[in-house]
């Protein structure tokens, strides 16, 4: 080559470097980012997005500014500087053109997650209206996230973008994390942000991602089967409609695909009687899983003829299909929902009709169940009751091996963490608040592990050190304690909760005495959401006047015939709720447990019993719904505990 022309190439590469990237285009955001977000405060703010490979693009507020390039997979990623709370500010994301968010404010940013009872919404909480009503906080910001799953890692969640609490906007959001975040509001004087991220009935292993799965023996093989997959196995839609089709062909009720046993002109003269509603497993039919088939007769009214009419069937558990005079009417799949279907007239006939409900229990309790004033047929304010007497004959017999139900996708490994946690990383938050563990509780022993594995998985992926992580210990549930220890697995499970307080920045919300017996939903989630704020205003922001747990059981020493109980977290003194110590059980080597007589000497519990003259063991609340009487001053309850390692129902 020439020297001119190599001169002339020289300069041309020169001149090209020298010349800017050009600002990026197509520029976006995560859902994350809108109009009312919170950032969190005092803390690098991480900013992100994708736009075109290679060009450049800027992010700035309230006067700092950083700009970056976007990479070759189409992502970018930028840090503000830390901002202290306050606002509202302007953020803008500038490429090509220029996104411009507005009423931005900075202050503390939590996450919320877990299931059903972390997902109850204000609107069906104790004193709800009253709540909502006063619902008027402009600085505390909500951002929920819409359920999903998925078999991978997803870049983006589904949402709405965030809201400012109003009585319009807090109706359907998570009632503990508003009453978490409205105490921190009130007492911290800064903007909060929500992120609820939860999903009703789902276990742990499903909010992990597959590499901490991976490390336990116990999930090893499910997640290798996943990643195998190509993050495409069979969907679960097409999982189930298999699954209905293999429980359709054993149904005797069905012939060649017809529901024989649904038409008007069956003849059920030959069918058992049960009196409904009530579940099946106490009338007749004790430990069936399966399909039972119930049908009853009726006598429409001279007064009904030519008009519609509502069917209600109390509610039944868990999927029913329902006739009348063979025409399907309706089919519900929610075990606790109830039961109201439009009968059209055109399908009532003068006289005799005839109702078929076809009842599919997949584990638990199954049939027609509920109060008997809800099973009935109305036409305005008109009522013909429906309670008492129907034919009824399973669809399977027993004993008969029938086809499992698959697994809801939401409850398989990874997949929650994969679709609504996963794409909210990296967004910089201050901890996270956790509600969790029915879903579990018949492994209590492996949640032991896999409880800590999660918080430190989440720790791992958000790379923000060992973040806060506040959780909530399982209510009081079912059958109120009869016997000195009931062997349960609700208190193993709050014993594996317990033991997750082993890990740094941890704390646990005990709230053994706000359940109820027949609801595994407590409406009480005012305390809920301060007990969890109690912790963070001591463990996180450093108010060390605030007494945030109950007694907690530390260690057990020895006096002659008489075990004493040592605690932390006595607040201002022991206290005996109504006055008399109750709750407590002591065992000698036999491991045979008794009620123990109790007394509180400074900060620790006497607890002996004349039956056991050589105690070696002692427990307190060890029940799914256990006597309770243990508190500190300041009204916080003790959480259960026992101090010896016998093996538990769980353990295998």
């Amino acid at each position: 080559m020439r020297l001119p022309a190599l001169l002339a190439l020289l300069l041309a590469l020169s001149l090209a470097a020298c010349t800017p990237p050009s600002p990026a285009t197509d520029v976006r955001l995560p859902v994350l980012f809108t109009d009312h977000m919170v950032l969190q405060r005092d803390t690098p703010i991480t900013v992100w997005g994708w736009a075109a490979p290679g060009g450049m693009v800027r992010a700035s507020i309230d006067g700092n500014e950083v700009e970056t390039r976007a990479g070759a997979d189409s992502t970018w990623h930028l840090t503000l500087p830390p901002m202290p709370a306050g606002g509202p500010h302007t953020l803008t994301i500038a490429g090509a053109e220029t996104i411009t968010l507005d009423d931005v404010l900075v202050g503390e940013v939590w996450v919320a997650s877990g299931q059903s009872n972390m997902e109850w919404p204000i609107q069906a909480s104790k004193d709800a209206e009253a709540e909502i009503q006063a619902a008027d906080f402009p600085e505390i910001r909500l951002f929920k996230v819409t359920r999903s799953a998925a078999y991978a890692p997803q870049q983006a969640v589904e949402a709405e973008g965030w809201h400012a609490v109003t009585p319009e906007t807090i109706p359907e959001f998570s009632a503990v994390a508003y009453f978490f975040g409205r105490k921190l509001h009130q007492d911290l004087g800064v903007p909060i942000g929500l992120v609820e991220t939860a999903w009703g009935g789902t276990p742990a292993e499903a909010w992990t991602s597959g590499p901490a799965l991976k490390k336990l023996p116990d999930f090893a093989e499910q997640v290798a089967d996943i990643e195998a997959s190509d993050g495409e196995p069979t969907t679960f839609e097409e999982q189930r409609a298999a699954w209905l089709q293999r429980l359709m062909e054993q149904d005797e009720g069905y012939e060649q695909g017809r529901p024989r046993w649904a038409e008007a002109d069956f003849d059920a003269s030959g069918w058992a009687s049960m009196d409904v509603p009530q579940l099946w497993e106490g009338a007749g039919l004790p430990g069936y899983d399966g399909i039972v088939w119930f049908r009853r007769s009726f006598n429409l009214p001279a007064g009904w003829t030519g008009q519609a009419v509502t069917l209600n069937l109390a509610m039944i558990d868990d999927v029913d299909t329902t006739w009348v005079n063979g025409v399907k009417v309706g089919s519900t799949g929610l075990y606790n929902a109830h039961r109201a279907y439009t009968v059209p007239a055109d399908v009532l006939q003068p006289g005799a009709n005839t109702i078929a409900v076809r009842v599919l229990d997949t584990g638990g309790g199954g049939g027609i169940w509920g109060e008997p004033e809800d099973m009935n047929l109305t036409r305005g304010s008109a009522t013909q009751s429906l309670a008492g007497a129907w034919a009824y004959k399973p669809g399977i017999a027993a004993g008969v091996d029938q086809p499992m139900p698959p697994r809801r996708m939401q409850n398989q490994p990874t997949t929650l963490y994969n679709a609504m946690l996963a794409p909210l990383i990296p967004y910089t938050i201050r901890g996270a608040i956790w509600y969790q563990g029915e879903s579990n509780a018949g492994r209590a022993y492996q949640y032991r592990a896999l409880f800590s594995a999660m918080i430190q998985d989440w720790r791992t992926r958000w790379d923000l050190s060992d973040f806060p992580f506040y959780f909530v210990q399982l209510a009081n549930f079912m059958q109120a304690q009869q016997n000195p220890v009931e062997a349960e697995t609700w208190p193993e499970l709050r014993e594996a909760q317990t033991m997750a307080l082993d890990l740094p920045n941890t704390a646990q919300a005990v709230i053994i005495d706000i359940g109820e017996a027949d609801d595994i939903h407590p409406r009480n989630k005012q305390d809920v959401g301060l007990r969890l704020a109690l912790a963070a205003l001591n463990q996180t922001y450093g108010q060390n006047d605030v007494v945030y747990s109950g007694p907690a059981f530390r260690e057990m020493t020895k006096e002659a015939d008489a075990l004493r109980l040592h605690f932390d977290h006595c607040g201002g003194g022991l206290v005996a709720r109504d006055g008399a110590l109750k709750g407590f059980a002591i065992a000698g080597a036999d491991s045979q447990f008794v009620w123990a007589e109790a007394q509180i000497d400074g900060e620790t519990v006497i607890v002996s019993s004349p039956a056991v003259p050589d105690p070696v063991a002692a427990r307190y609340a060890w029940a799914n719904n256990p006597v309770i009487s243990l508190f500190n001053q300041e009204g916080l309850p003790a959480s259960p505990f026992r101090t010896d390692d016998w093996p538990g129902v769980t353990e295998k």
